[in-house]
């Protein structure tokens, strides 16, 4: 008897077959939950994996092949996989392409959607269109940290991810963040008008951009002036 694909499988298939940026895409939009706090992501960055890899990528953990921190993203698609940047700040990805492959996405913002009052206490005094805006946020937001690392967000009791793709009129798309090597590759993606997307810093490590950033512009929305790339 042949099973039938559960709602986790078809989007965990999603993942091991789209190409990274096309997994961005696909994450965005959709609500990571963790105990009481969800949040809606609205800014991702994808990755790609090392040089004989299909989608080859520079700027990625994956790229001088496995290792013990990156371990995770050479696994199954639909995985947490969270580091520790600048010694303080723990960033959550959620992993795609095929295991033994390597990819993933990074979270870079989100909308907090329920446990406001959790979030205060974790994040006291900052507004609500700021607790997750910037990786750093998004997981202390959350409460996530290295110990969630290899979680299963698709299938875990604990932390779970629930796709809600977002059209591709309401997509920004621009270069990454603060990357030195494959500076100018569009693979961040951003819901066009939110308030909660972080700012775009070019690393000055990178070489001058061959075309400028693009600049935010406004536009008019169902609810009022909003701004998009």
């Amino acid at each position: 008897m042949t099973r039938q694909r559960t709602a986790p499988d078809a989007f965990r298939a999603v993942l091991r077959e789209a190409a990274p940026d096309e997994a961005a895409r696909a994450l965005l939009g959709g609500v990571l939950t963790h105990g009481a706090v969800s949040v809606r992501v609205v800014e991702v960055e994808a990755y790609g994996g090392p040089a004989d890899s299909p989608h080859p990528d520079p700027a990625a953990h994956t790229w001088p092949g496995p290792t013990p921190r990156n371990e995770v993203m050479f696994g199954d698609a639909g995985h947490l996989y969270v580091y520790l940047s600048h010694g303080i700040h723990q960033c959550v990805n959620i992993t795609c392409r095929p295991a033994g492959e390597g990819g993933g996405v990074l979270l870079r913002a989100a909308r907090l959607e329920a446990g406001h009052e959790l979030v205060e206490h974790r994040r006291p005094g900052i507004p609500h269109d700021r607790v997750a805006r910037g990786p750093g946020n998004l997981g202390r937001t959350l409460g996530i940290d290295l110990s969630f690392r290899g979680m299963d967000v698709l299938e875990s009791s604990s932390v779970g991810f629930r796709p809600d793709p977002l059209p591709d009129e309401q997509i920004g798309v621009g270069p990454r963040v603060g990357v030195s090597r494959a500076a100018d590759r569009p693979w961040r993606f951003w819901l066009a008008g939110a308030r909660e997307v972080s700012a775009y810093r070019r690393s000055p490590r990178a070489p001058r951009a061959a075309t400028p950033a693009p600049r935010p512009v406004p536009v008019r929305g169902t609810d009022g002036e909003q701004w998009r790339a």
